[in-house]
C-alpha cells in the first residue's frame, strides 16, 4: 500500500541542448511549473539509462537529433505547492537541428537563448542548479 503522507520521490532529466553557443528553453504548459522555462527533459522510466531517458525526451519533445551527451550534475528539487520531490539529472548535448514543436498540450514553444540572458521566470530546477551552480551556463557555452 503506497503511503499517501510521504509521496513518492521521483527521477527527471533536464537536457542542456546547445547550437551556436546559445541554449534551448520552453514554456512548460499545464504540469507543474506551468508558465516557467525549462530545457526539454521529463521521467527516467524504469530500465532506461540516464542517455536513453535524455535523447527519448528530446526526441518527443523537439524532434532533434543530439550529439554526444555528457552528464553534469543532479539537484534535489522540492515543489512544496504541487506536493512534488524530484532529483533532476542534467545533461549537456550540442545539435545541428531546429526543434519542433512536438508536444503543444505541454510546452508553448521553444527557443535558444543566450545562456546570459535566460528568460523567466524559470522551473524550480533549474533556479536550483543555478544557485548551486551559478557558473554553469558560462562554462557550457564554449
Amino acid at each position: 500500500m503506497a503511503d499517501t503522507t510521504h509521496p513518492n520521490v521521483r527521477v527527471g532529466t533536464s537536457v542542456l541542448i546547445f547550437k551556436d553557443g546559445k541554449v534551448l528553453f520552453g514554456k512548460r504548459l499545464h504540469a507543474h511549473g506551468d508558465h516557467t522555462w525549462a530545457p526539454p527533459g521529463g521521467h527516467l522510466e524504469f530500465g532506461e539509462s540516464w542517455e536513453e531517458c535524455a535523447r527519448r525526451e528530446a526526441k518527443e519533445e523537439t524532434g532533434l537529433e543530439l550529439g554526444a551527451l555528457k552528464f553534469l550534475t543532479a539537484t534535489n528539487d522540492i515543489f512544496i505547492k504541487e506536493n512534488k520531490h524530484y532529483i533532476t539529472l542534467y545533461l549537456r548535448a550540442e545539435t545541428t537541428g531546429e526543434p519542433q514543436l512536438l508536444e503543444p498540450e505541454k510546452c508553448a514553444g521553444w527557443q535558444w537563448f543566450d545562456p546570459a540572458h535566460l528568460p523567466t521566470p524559470l522551473f524550480i530546477p533549474i533556479i536550483n542548479l543555478l544557485k548551486e551552480h551559478p557558473q554553469i551556463f558560462n562554462k557550457l557555452s564554449v
